[in-house]
């Protein structure tokens, strides 16, 4: 089959790989309808060191199970299912404490011989805890979009929300119009927050943004940028930031505009190894919370809006490419002609 590898900054190729088969009875093999890139892969993509032997990579999709090992219940062959971005086992206590990210049993995709979801199909280990049944068919090609952000960036940005303590009652911050971003946006408004201004400057990113609800766009950076969402908040800030970028710069914006009593939820992946921590958080009782998200805790909570059409998360996809297409798809993504990209 054909997947997707990484071989160093700026190198991705879609070669001949094995094709999967199960391992373990607790393994399914799922066929891939659509995966992604993410905003996360650019990492690597900017910065990884050259190696002679690739690695997989992806770890947003949906497909149809084509097999299933004999331990598996919860899906057989020829279901519509979504992988979350990381797998586990949905049993052990870290997973029933809906932390799937720390599972003991599980792990990521694209390592330790474990399939990358930017490919024609994918080995599942613990198919049980880690895929999630869609009760639509495959051929809903117009869901397909919405139904796979749950994978990653919808349940990210509904993460950021969720750790930020987002209400009807709370004002928000949203740094960054990437999809995680843009997502961070539709997640708090879902959950009915009434004043979300969200910080980026590209007009049409930022234009998705005010139709997911963000009712303020804020596109300076740095102390102008806050000094911006302070004037449009009365000089308080808001109860909320939800970071989304991962870099220094952006946690500290978050400083600088969360209200005092405040809570800053980073979901971007940090870049950076220090930050202001220090007598400014604490002495204003600055909560400072977020992390990896753990999607497989929020698919199922999430998915019943997706399939009745009250959010439309698959909006943040802007280009499609093929499978062949994905060092195009990369390249797309960073230099911004892309916000994200479906590959079909």
């Amino acid at each position: 089959m054909r997947a997707t590898l990484i071989y160093g900054a700026g190198d991705v190729r879609v070669e001949d790989v094995p094709d999967p088969v199960l391992r373990t009875p607790s393994d399914a093999v799922v066929r891939v309808l659509r995966s992604c890139v993410c905003g996360s892969d650019l990492w690597p993509y900017a910065s990884r060191e050259a190696t002679e032997q690739g690695q997989r990579i992806g770890h947003e999709f949906l497909g149809v199970v084509e097999d299933a090992g004999r331990e598996v219940r919860t899906v057989k062959a020829g279901d519509l299912v979504v992988a979350p971005f990381v797998y586990s086992d949905n049993t052990c206590e870290f997973c029933r404490e809906g932390l799937h990210t720390s599972c003991r049993n599980g792990g990521n995709w694209g390592v330790h011989d474990v399939d990358g979801g930017q490919g024609e199909a994918v080995r599942v280990p613990q198919a049980d805890g880690t895929l999630v049944k869609l009760p639509v068919s495959g051929n809903d090609t117009a869901l397909l979009p919405s139904l796979l952000t749950l994978s990653d960036v919808f349940s990210t940005g509904h993460h950021a929300a969720v750790t930020a303590g987002v209400s009807e009652r709370t004002t928000v911050t949203v740094i960054g119009d990437g999809a995680v971003g843009l997502c961070a946006v539709l997640a708090a408004r879902r959950l009915g927050a009434e004043r979300i201004i969200l910080m980026g400057r590209h007009q049409a990113r930022t234009d998705l943004g005010r139709e997911f609800g963000a009712t303020d766009v804020v596109a300076e950076r740095g102390e102008e940028g806050i000094a911006k969402v302070r004037e449009l908040t009365g000089g308080s800030g808001t109860h909320a930031v939800l970071e989304c970028v991962g870099t220094k710069p952006a946690f500290e914006m978050g400083i600088g505009v969360v209200r005092p009593g405040g809570r800053i939820s980073r979901v971007g992946v940090p870049q950076y190894s220090e930050g202001l921590i220090g007598r400014y958080v604490f002495g204003n009782n600055i909560t400072i919370t977020g992390g990896v998200a753990p999607a497989r805790h929020y698919i199922e909570q999430l998915l019943p809006d997706v399939l009745d059409g009250r959010v439309e998360p698959g909006k943040v996809f802007d280009v499609t490419m093929s499978l062949e297409q994905v060092p195009q798809a990369y390249q797309a993504m960073a230099d911004r002609t892309a916000l994200k990209v479906l590959v079909a």
